[in-house]
């Protein structure tokens, strides 16, 4: 069994057989509980869709596979024709797994989990995946727009208080056509958007709307690094800051609801590598002074090499106590007050 985990929790669904994944800590009789009243809320999709821009949008998504130009990349391929690149992906929709995730931030998880959803592919490659199976590999299953918007009602239904979207760029023509079925069918919980941060610009701005809780790593403050460990995406700092501060002007910092469960906003990731090379003392004083002090972001100390980090020296190691304490004590004089 594949171990996604960033986090502590993993659990393989068999949502593509037509199951979907609980966790076992969480008994049948508790998810069935009467939940307490929460903070009403109404995702911001529901009234893209009642005006028709979600129709729209959908149409011009799908137009751009002809080409595509939905990451930095800008391979300009015709995905429609059966074209792929850099991310391997062509026209099909294909999906690892979706379960409710326990392993998640804790605003996201709340008490029923994260409905995750993991696409197959990725734009970012990364030679230290800890998912490579899924991302280089492209391991899943092709599945129609109808039965990804079952999974997500399934998920929903199940009890979920989101429905995480797992590296979904290269995938956001198929996301849309899926949401409007899942829509006629009485979806109502947030959409989160849980990528590496190598979107376009221009893909975010038309996700506007669509997208409540935004979720992007911000792997690389250095374009020579992010050339060498992600498959030559030099350009990499800039267009993920210019995405992220797009997310953020969208939507904000991250709002709850009286459960402390995320409702919208901005959650942003970072993970602390070896040396020093992700740049984390530049990372947390860009969000302070660029962003907000109280960004929500959740510093992340469980690098490991994995896939084909150990052709590489310097990054064929976990990071030291030492690391992990001076990343955080950076953290702490950028003036971070909402860390994880």
């Amino acid at each position: 069994m594949l171990v996604h985990s960033r986090r502590r929790f993993f659990m393989q669904a068999a949502a593509l057989a037509g199951y979907i994944g609980t966790d076992p800590l969480v008994s049948k009789q508790e998810r069935n509980a009467q939940k307490p009243m929460r903070t009403p809320f109404q995702p911001a999709y529901l009234e893209l869709e009642q005006s028709g821009e979600l129709a729209y949008r959908a149409k011009q998504f799908w137009a751009g596979y002809k080409k595509c130009r939905l990451c930095p990349r800008n391979c300009e391929i015709n995905r429609l024709a059966g074209e792929n690149k850099t991310c391997r992906a062509a026209d099909k929709l294909k999906v690892y797994s979706a379960f409710a995730h326990f392993g998640e931030e804790r605003p996201l998880v709340g008490r029923y989990g994260s409905g995750t959803i993991f696409f197959s592919y990725c734009n970012l490659r990364c030679c230290f995946c800890q998912n490579w199976q899924i991302n280089h590999r492209g391991d899943g299953t092709i599945m129609s727009h109808k039965n990804l918007a079952r999974t997500m009602l399934a998920l929903q239904n199940q009890g979920c208080h989101n429905i995480n979207l797992v590296t979904p760029t290269h995938m956001v023509p198929h996301i849309l056509r899926a949401l409007r079925y899942a829509i006629q069918d009485g979806l109502h919980v947030p959409l989160v958007y849980n990528t590496g941060g190598y979107d376009s610009l221009e893909t975010i701005q038309m996700l506007q709307g669509v997208i409540d809780i935004y979720m992007p790593d911000f792997k690389f403050q250095d374009g020579s690094v992010a050339h060498k460990y992600a498959e030559q995406a030099k350009n990499y700092p800039e267009k993920a800051a210019s995405a992220i501060q797009e997310m953020h002007r969208q939507v904000g910092v991250l709002q709850k609801d009286n459960q402390g469960v995320a409702l919208r906003g901005l959650i942003l990731r970072h993970l602390v590598m070896p040396d020093n090379l992700a740049g984390t003392d530049r990372f947390v004083r860009w969000v302070s002074k660029t962003l907000s002090p109280d960004t929500y972001v959740n510093l992340m100390d469980q690098y490991r090499p994995e896939h084909l980090a150990s052709s590489f020296k310097e990054i064929s190691r976990k990071i030291s106590l030492q690391e992990w304490s001076q990343a955080q004590t950076w953290a702490r004089e950028a003036g971070l007050v909402n860390l994880d």
